[in-house]
């Protein structure tokens, strides 16, 4: 590799201290390529940045979406570059025919170019841009679309890009596209990616523009966000000689990698030698309960060998969907031979039973084989089919077993139709039932944030599994789907008065200011209550941007969801005479206030906190919550390390059942995310 291009805000900007991993790798190079930034931002905006951002001195700067090119290191603007533009460019008349276009706004001033006309237009669909493409050519006017974000237009002359700025740059160096390597997230960064034969790395945090753009290329799709992301791409590309190369193709993060990133660093997390030493303990102990969990039929849900069943809790002897395949998820980057068997054991015991019409089971009873369609009350599980697509994918991504895929892909396209059915009204969004996902006999309904984000996240996976198998198409169909959803979702759970025609002081009064995704919306209400594992999901699968995910932690932080342990699971609890209150949150004093679902402590949930405060860019604080977490799974009822359900949210003392396969599974996934820095800590 010759040269470098790596965009920046949403992929080497983001995470302050994702950024200065970057900075110290790439500072560890003795010979390093060339390096370029390429951003939509303006030059004067462009040098502001990089006074306030942590990151190593570029040798060229890509402006404006490819209006601009500068030479860092020289000091000057390429005007050359600039003067080819000029040819059949005419802004004035490309203005004064979109101006009118349905939907557009004009972008502020400081944004716009001599060569770059921005406006806002949100929400476009691809069948949009093209009635704004013909627009133009009805006028023989020659420009250049690009639209990125769900919101940002560009319009551009036909000879600018960022990948056509990137071509021009190479050239004029005498380098090869071959020899050349490009990051980014979003879609005005796909005409890097389309230079004949670039090579790639697009974070995991991309948008699905950007992963429906780069459908047909050989390009590496990190596990990481931001910085980080770059930096496993790099990785992959083999840039890091000095660090030990622990994947190969889609193989995973061994335990003892894991366990030598976390602890053999020079304490990147502020931890003193016996609390580091207590994770590494609680690591183990993780292992073996997932062990415990390991059945003929795949993971049980608790370890059946631990825990009493009498009456209802006889279903407790089963592979349930949700429980196992968030089990996957939380064990896919383990090489584990006796894991990652079991991990496929489980799938293809919910493959056998996916209803003809795509139901995945809620539970597969381990002793008899049969399978339960539904849960209390016999209403059924929304979100077993949700995590069952979020599984599989995680499944294939790390095992690379495509001959499992394509056996498995009518089942999965079943399984899609029955929860896109779901979909009611056709405005993109679920409507669940009453209790018909993992809180139930608790009272959320209609469109659940939760079950919300998740199907966001569905779109995603689904579109990647077809990707692999081929269906290039009709993956990007899914991608573009997933672009609707993610606008559903912030149009409707994150209250904005610059969206509404309301008045303010109605506004006030309906919803008040929120610093979070409400959990619940009705046609006849909603829930202003702070769903945690819905807005701590909402972040770590890239529905919300870093800017209000920290709104949000300010929030949960500011209230204490983290005490006594990390973390409860709904803030604040229902109480009796609460208009949400349900008289069945009494059977057996089960969703009282601060017990299970009704703000109770969740283990499982803790493991994801952790490594959101760690995408937040605050490592050290993630793992101090690792630590407070392992405390939390050492209690037990009986015995130390029973890595329980939950625990009650004033006592703190551990409650449910002992062994929970994916309290142990989160904890092991918080792990390996926190301990992926310790190898750019050896490179200072």
């Amino acid at each position: 590799m010759k040269l470098f291009c790596s965009d920046l805000d949403g992929t080497l900007v983001g995470n302050p201290e994702g950024t200065e991993r970057f900075r110290r790798a790439w500072s560890s190079l003795t010979t390093p390529p060339v390096l370029v930034y390429s951003s939509g931002r303006l030059l004067d905006d462009l040098f502001m940045l990089l006074q306030q951002e942590p990151l190593p001195q570029p040798d060229y700067l890509i402006g404006g979406v490819g209006t601009q090119i500068y030479d860092f290191r020289r000091r000057r603007e390429l005007v050359e570059f600039a003067q080819e533009l000029e040819q059949d460019w005419q802004p004035a008349q490309v203005e004064a025919l979109v101006r009118d276009f349905p939907g557009i706004q004009a972008q502020p001033l400081e944004y716009q170019h001599r060569y770059k006309s921005s406006w806002y237009l949100p929400r476009a669909s691809r069948q949009t841009l093209q009635r704004l493409q013909e627009l133009f050519d009805s006028q023989q006017l020659k420009v250049q679309i690009v639209y990125s974000s769900l919101r940002d237009l560009d319009l551009l002359p036909v000879q600018a890009s960022k990948g056509k700025a990137l071509a021009w740059l190479l050239d004029s160096l005498n380098i090869s596209s071959r020899d050349c390597l490009v990051a980014g997230d979003s879609g005005n960064d796909s005409s890097m990616f389309a230079l004949p034969e670039v090579r790639g790395i697009v974070v995991d945090n991309a948008q699905p523009e950007l992963f429906e753009a780069v459908i047909p290329l050989p390009v590496y799709t990190s596990q990481a966000s931001l910085a980080d992301g770059v930096v496993e791409g790099l990785d992959h590309y083999g840039l890091w000689p000095r660090l030990p190369k622990l994947r190969s193709g889609l193989a995973g993060v061994t335990r003892e990698a894991a366990l030598q990133r976390l602890l053999e660093t020079e304490n990147p997390g502020g931890l003193r030698a016996d609390e580091a030493r207590l994770i590494a303990r609680a690591y183990d102990e993780a292992l073996e309960t997932i062990r415990r969990n390991i059945t003929p039929l795949g993971f049980s849900a608790c370890s059946l060998a631990d825990n009493e069943v009498l009456g209802t809790d006889e279903n407790y002897r089963s592979v349930w969907a949700r429980d196992s395949c968030m089990t996957i998820v939380g064990t896919a980057l383990l090489e584990e031979p006796d894991i990652r068997k079991a991990q496929k054991t489980t799938l293809e015991t919910l493959l056998q039973q996916i209803s003809p019409v795509g139901q995945v089971p809620s539970n597969v009873r381990i002793d008899t084989g049969l399978a339960d369609y539904s849960g209390v009350g016999g209403i059924c599980s929304v979100d077993s089919g949700l995590w069952f697509i979020i599984g599989f994918y995680n499944y294939i991504r790390v095992s690379g077993d495509l001959k499992f895929l394509k056996r498995s892909a009518r089942s999965l396209r079943s399984a899609m139709n029955w929860l896109a059915a779901h979909d009611s009204n056709n405005d993109g969004l679920l409507e669940i039932p009453e209790a018909g996902d993992w809180t139930d006999l608790f009272a959320r309904s209609y469109n659940v944030l939760y079950d919300e984000v998740l199907w966001y996240r569905c779109q995603f996976c689904y579109g990647r599994l077809l990707e692999w198998l081929g269906e290039e198409r009709t993956a990007a169909d899914y991608f573009q789907n997933g672009h609707r959803v993610r606008a559903q979702i912030m149009d409707r759970f994150w209250p904005d008065s610059a969206r509404t025609n309301q008045p303010f002081a109605s506004l006030q009064f309906s919803l008040g200011d929120v610093s979070y995704l409400l959990a619940e919306i009705t046609p006849f209400g909603f829930s202003w209550r702070c769903d945690v594992l819905g807005n701590v999901l909402a972040f770590l699968f890239h529905v919300v941007d870093i800017e209000k995910a920290r709104r949000t932690f300010q929030f949960l932080w500011g209230v204490g969801v983290n005490e006594p342990h990390p973390v409860s699971c709904l803030y604040p609890s229902v109480n009796s005479g609460d208009p949400d209150w349900k008289p069945y949150y009494t059977t057996n004093l089960l969703n009282l206030p601060g017990h299970y679902h009704n703000g109770g402590i969740w283990p499982m949930v803790g493991g994801f906190w952790v490594r959101y405060l760690h995408r937040l860019g605050l490592h050290q604080l993630a793992c101090r919550e690792l630590y407070r977490l392992s405390l939390l799974n050492q209690l037990g009822i009986k015995s130390e390390w029973e890595f329980n359900e939950w625990a009650h949210a004033r006592t703190g003392k551990p409650m449910g059942k002992r062994y929970q396969a994916w309290s142990a599974a989160s904890f092991i996934r918080a792990c390996q995310e926190l301990g992926m820095t310790g190898e750019i800590e050896e490179l200072a």
